[in-house]
This record gives C-alpha cells, structure tokens and sequence, in this order.
C-alpha cells in the first residue's frame, strides 16, 4: 500500500476514534448530578435537574422553585452548574472560592419567587495561562483537579486549557522517530519547569524527568478530559509548534533547525523550520498520536516564537509559518481551530508592529483561529490590531505574574470592559472573555468580579457589587465589611499599569535600592489610605470571625499592611546607611527583621500560605527517594531562583509563605545587615558584589536542602491579627 494512501487511512481512522471519544452532547444528567452532590452533599437531594436548549449557539440556564424542590435547568452540565452557582450567591448568600468557602445554607432552603432565565452573550468562557500550570498546578493530584473542574462549571467556564500529561506523547512521537531515552534526557524539563519547555523556551532544566512522572500524569489528564467533557467543556489540547530535542540536529544533520535563545538565563534550544519537510511531519504524528491517546474536540493551543524573537521579519516569512503551524494540525483533524495566546504582540511589541501581526494572521483562515487577548484589562492588544484583523478573539483578564500573591487588580476595568468591548462596534469577532492568570488561589474576589460577566452584557455596579460579595463571602449583613471593600476598591484593586502586585522589598535579594532585581515595590495608592480598611476588618472580627472568607482576607490585608510597612522600614535602614549611623541601622533592621517573623506567625495561620504544603505535594508524587529529591528541589527552585545560582529570573516567582519568609528571606537580610554593619564598623564601602555572590551560594544551598515545613497550620489567625494590630498600627501611621 502506498505511504500516503497508509497515512490518509491512519487520519481517517484516528479522527473516528477522536469523534467517539470527544463526542461532547447536550446535558449528560448523571455526571452533573455528581457535581451537586460533590458541592453540596448534605443537600444535593433538595436539587432537581433538566435539559434546556442552547438560545443559538449561546449556553443558558433557568432557575425555579417547584413542587418543593430548586430547579436547574441548562442545555450541558456547565449550564446547570452555573444555575447551581446564581442560586448559591444570589439565594442562598453562600460563596465558593480557592481561598475560604461560605456553604452555611439557610434552613428551608430560600424560595425562588420567580422563574430565573439567563443566556450569556459569550460562545466562549476561557481559562488558564501555560504559567498556571506551573506556579499553582504543579503537584496537583486527581481530588483537587476535580475540586478546580467543578469550581470551573459552576463559573461558566467552557474552553479550559488542557495540557497535562503531554510529554508522554512528545516520548513517543520522537521514539517513532528513532531518537532514544538518552537523546530525549537532555530535552525534557523538570516537573515545575515544563510548560516553558512546552512553550519551546528552555531544555532540561531541573530534569532528567522520570517515566514514572510521565506516565502518571498520561492518566491524570485522562481523568481530566474525561470529566471535563462530561460536563460539556471543550478542552484545548497542545500542537506541534517546531521545538525539537538538542539531539535532533544529529539525528537529522539537513534538517532545517535554528538556534534560538529566551533570553533568560538558559542555554538555546532548537526550532524546526516552518519549511523544513520534516515540520509537517512532525506536526501530523504529534495530532495522531494525541488523538489516540486524548480524543479531541478539534482545539489547539501552539504560541510559536513565544518570548522569541523570530529569525526575520519578513512578512512571507511569518505568513507561512503561521500557514504550516495550522496545517500541522489541518492535515490530521480537518476541524482543527488554533488557539494562539496573543501575549507575544504585547511582550515584544517592538518586533511585532502591524505588517508583522497580520502576515503572521494571514496565513490561517479566519474561521480557524482563536485569538487570546491575553492583557485586556491592562494592555488590551485587539485596540492595535484592529481587532486581530478579523480574526474571532477573546478579552482576557491576566492579573497575576509569577504566582506573586500581593492583593492587586484593575475592578474598575473589569467590571466595565468586557462589557463595553462586546458593544464596541470596532470589537470585530468578539466571542467571548477569559481569565489568563500566571498563578491563581490568590485575590479570589477580583476573580469573582471577572466570572460575574459570563452571565451579563452590561457593565457591572461594581460598588454595589462588592456589598452583595462580602455578605455571601461572610455569610452576614456588616457595614464594617461593606466599608472595608469600598476602601480595597480604591486601593490595593485599582491596580496601575504595572506587570501584576507590587511586591514587598522583603522578598527582593537584599539591597538598600527601593527596588530588587524583580521585586519593583512601587504601589499606585499611598500605603497610608490602606489602614482604614484593616481598621474596619479589625472591628468586624467579633462579628464575623466564624467565616473562612473572612478570616482568609483579615490575615491577606494584615498581611499587605505589614508587606507595604516593610517596604518603609527598609528605606529607613538605607537612609540610616548612608548618614553611618550604626546605632539607628542597628536599631530599624531589627525592626524590619522582627517584621518578617511576624508574618511568618500570622501566615502560619493559614493553609493558603504554608510553604510546607507546596513541597510536601512535590514530595508526594516521588515513588523513590531520588524522585522525591528531585521533585522538592524543583518546587523550591521555581519559587526563588527559578534556574540555577546564576539566574536572572530569581524572586520572580517570590510568595510571601510561611517558612519563606522565615527561612529564606529573612537568613538572607540578616545577612546584609551584617555585612553593612561591619562596613560602617570598617569604615569600608559595602562590597555588594562579593555579598551578591555569597548570596548566589546561600541560595542554591537552600534549594538543595530538605528540611522539613509544617503542613498543618498554628495559631488563631484573628488573635494573631489582633495583635499585629495593637503593635504596628501606630508605628505604621507614624511613618
């Protein structure tokens, strides 16, 4: 039989193979069912549930009380979750969140008084970053993706990126192709590290990765799909976007492959040319063999030249590189959509102006393409591009860089954009929003404010919103709260046009600049305007504390007060530095250390900010000791120095945790109070190169160590907060 007969076979068959087990109908009743009773076990029985037509090619759901029971209606299972989740905030005044959870429901359950019908003017509800995969979803296990895919349901989200478990497909394709476990050592990057991998960005680094790891997440993505489509999400699966193993090159001496760099640290990696034959082949056996392994629902993801600058600007160039990427996956899945973040318009604009974006736009058909808007609600890319030249496309709420957990945002953009957008007559194919976080499992009320618009066309109120959030946050009526989150609005979440949170300058390498290297410290609202929000959590604490919610935010905004002190405390030390006086720098940089211990206490508080729970997961997927060595090395490297000692990424990924901050940050201020101490003693200037370098040496020993963290949390986070209070607010007012 012929080889291009034996492949056009091979095609068919796998695209049958994909369409019966992708197959996504309307409301699979069973499996939603299991949503409520996973979300509500002690009164799933008082819920009912019913199949709803879609209003067009739009998703709606109605909401009723009859015969006794609350009705769910919704043409899949994320529609009747969703109807599941009005009641919830709008009935019931409960709230579901990553960080503190109000599920006191009201006994009898409320009435509705009247028939609730809502359709969302959006086709597409996207979520995740490749980034999230990594500075939150590392260590994720099978119980807590079921958790995220039913807090997905309930928030109407259809279109989850989907990307676990690949490099079990990358091992077999390139095995197919003769490359062997040797070759393929050096490719594959540790398990915190492989989405940039994925994203043709780094090799190796923080490997070698064991088959174990490999296999185990082939089936974890295998329990994600399955559940993700039985509730009638459409997953997006990754596609062939040229990066090839270092040893390829051997492999295939007149293979087309170029060096390219990130620019970050790491060694180059290696792209196949769009023109080479070997990339559509490539292409063709990745879909194949993803389609045997996954199913399909005929989306997917590829970010060719992400951070990297393409080798010419040519128009031609790009137009058919943009051609080939599609066909790769065209060839096997006539269906095929490619998904394109359109993060690399913002991130290298210089290189990216108009002839560029659209020559690269060009060569896929419109219908084929769905273009993320990565940064709406700070750099909204589609008002520079003319909406993506015609090409369908989605606004998009990013926030978070690094998994930093600073409490930021931009509510007033996110209440008024998307709607505004969706009536711009210069919006082009706008079809739908999406949330795009780098980390998430942090601010979860600018999250919220985001998943109100799926069910809405109009702008949200947002003042009038935030006192309707904090009741079913806190499970009661309180003008503290209300008066609290009216302050935050102005404050921490009007966020400016800054790459995510402003950090504190504890979780910078020490330095007596206002800035670190990664930690930019400045914020848009003055420190000071923050305190009476914690004034009125500190008043609401007796009536309130018995909220997971509330306890959550009364330790993050005592949290941010102390962050943003810290930021002064450490100017103070500068300034004490320059005028050498010892005394007083002796004096502020305890101060600043005590500071670091008392967050440490409150954080300890909560699990949400326990490092010890971040390496304990790691630790958990090791099935030998070597495994759970490498593992714990990878997660404590990701979130300090993200590379080796030498990395120009360190602190990007800071979290002010609980061990951290007691066992990192501040070791390594202690320190540099040390060394200028005895500068001033010496009368000799601070040699900040040589304490850069000891600090490189002190890092790395840290990232290779492995003492333990508590897992479990300690101490009253309201007392604690209490305290804090009593201690800093006057000093803070103070200064």
């Amino acid at each position: 039989m012929p080889l291009r007969l034996s492949l056009l076979l091979i095609t068919l068959f796998i695209t049958r193979l994909a369409s019966a087990q992708s197959a996504t109908p309307g409301l699979d009743e069973k499996a939603t069912y299991a949503l409520i009773k996973r979300v509500l076990p002690s009164h799933a029985q008082y819920f009912t549930i019913a199949s709803l037509p879609k209003d067009g090619d739009k998703d709606a759901f109605e909401l009723e009380s009859q015969g006794g029971k609350i009705v769910l209606r919704g043409n899949n299972g994320v529609s009747v979750a969703s109807a599941l989740k009005h009641y919830l905030n709008e009935y019931a005044h409960c709230d579901i969140s990553w960080n503190g959870t109000n599920l006191n429901l009201p006994s009898p359950l409320p009435v509705v008084p009247k028939k609730v019908h809502k359709t969302t003017p959006y086709q597409y509800r996207y979520y995740l970053n490749y980034c999230t995969f990594n500075y939150t979803m590392s260590w994720w296990d099978w119980p807590r993706w079921q958790q995220e895919i039913d807090w997905m349901a309930l928030n109407g989200i259809n279109l989850p990126l989907a990307i676990t478990g690949q490099n079990s497909i990358w091992d077999r394709v390139y095995k197919s192709m003769g490359l062997t476990d040797k070759d393929l050592a050096s490719f594959y990057s540790g398990p915190t590290f492989f989405n940039w991998f994925w994203m043709g960005n780094i090799d190796g680094w923080g490997g070698p990765l064991p088959q174990s790891f490999m296999e185990r997440h082939e089936a974890l993505q295998k329990q994600i799909l399955a559940r993700e489509r039985e509730l009638g999400m459409t997953p997006i699966l990754p596609a062939f976007t040229g990066h090839v193993p270092p040893a390829f090159k051997d492999k295939f001496p007149k293979a087309n492959v170029k060096r390219t760099n990130w620019d970050a640290g790491f060694d180059d990696v290696f792209i196949l040319d769009p023109e080479d034959p070997l990339f559509p082949e490539i292409g063709r056996r990745f879909i194949q063999e993803e389609i045997k392994t996954f199913g399909t629902d005929h989306l997917y993801t590829a970010d060719t030249f992400n951070e990297n600058i393409p080798p010419t600007n040519d128009s031609t160039f790009l137009a058919q590189a943009g051609n080939k990427v599609y066909q790769a996956m065209a060839s096997v899945d006539p269906k095929a959509v490619w998904i394109m973040q359109g993060w690399l318009f913002v991130y290298q604009a210089k290189f990216w102006q108009q002839p560029q974006i659209r020559a690269l736009l060009s060569g896929v058909p419109d219908d084929k393409m769905l273009i993320l808007d990565l940064w709406s609600e700070t750099k909204p890319a589609w008002r520079d591009t003319k909406a993506y030249y015609g090409k369908p496309w989605l606004w998009c709420m990013l926030q978070n860089f690094g998994g930093n957990i600073g409490m930021f945002g931009r509510m007033e953009n996110v209440a008024n954009d998307p709607a505004n957008a969706l009536h711009d007559p210069n919006a082009g194919k706008l079809r739908g929003i999406g949330l795009t976080p780098e980390g998430i499992e942090q601010n979860p009320a600018l999250f919220a404010l985001m998943l109100e618009n799926v069910w809405r066309d109009q702008p949200i109120q947002l003042g009038s919103w935030l006192n309707d959030y904090a009741h079913r946050r806190y499970g009661k009526v309180n003008s503290d709260a209300e008066a609290a989150w009216q302050i935050l609005r102005k404050t921490v979440y009007n966020g400016g046009m800054t790459e995510g949170t402003p950090e504190s300058i504890i979780s910078a390498r020490p330095t007596f600049a206002k800035d670190g290297h990664r930690t930019l410290t400045t914020l848009n609202y003055n420190p000071t305007d923050l305190l009476p929000a914690w004034d009125h959590f500190l008043k609401a604490t007796d009536a309130l504390q018995t909220s997971d919610g509330f306890r959550y935010d009364l330790v993050d905004v005592t949290r941010q007060v102390l962050a943003n002190h810290a930021n002064a405390l450490q100017q103070q030390c500068a300034r004490d530095y320059e005028a050498k006086d010892a005394k007083a720098l002796a004096l502020h940089s305890r101060q600043f250390l005590a500071l670091i211990d008392d967050m440490d206490r409150l954080l300890a508080t909560r699990p949400d900010f326990l490092l010890g729970r971040w390496l304990e997961s790691a630790k958990a997927w090791g099935q030998t000791p070597a495994e759970k060595a490498l593992y714990e090395q990878n997660a404590r490297d990701l979130i300090t120095l993200w590379g080796d000692k030498n990395s120009p990424l360190h602190d990007y990924s800071n979290r002010q945790w609980s061990g951290l901050l007691h066992s990192f940050y501040k070791p390594r201020w202690t320190q540099f109070f040390d060394k200028a101490q005895a500068s001033l003693k010496t009368g000799q200037p601070l040699d900040l190169t040589a304490f850069d370098q000891q600090m490189r040496d002190w890092e790395w020993n840290w990232v290779n160590s492995r003492e333990p963290y508590p897992t479990t949390t300690t101490g009253s986070s309201v007392e604690i907060a209490k305290a804090l209070y009593k201690q800093y607010r006057p000093v803070v007012v103070a200064k």
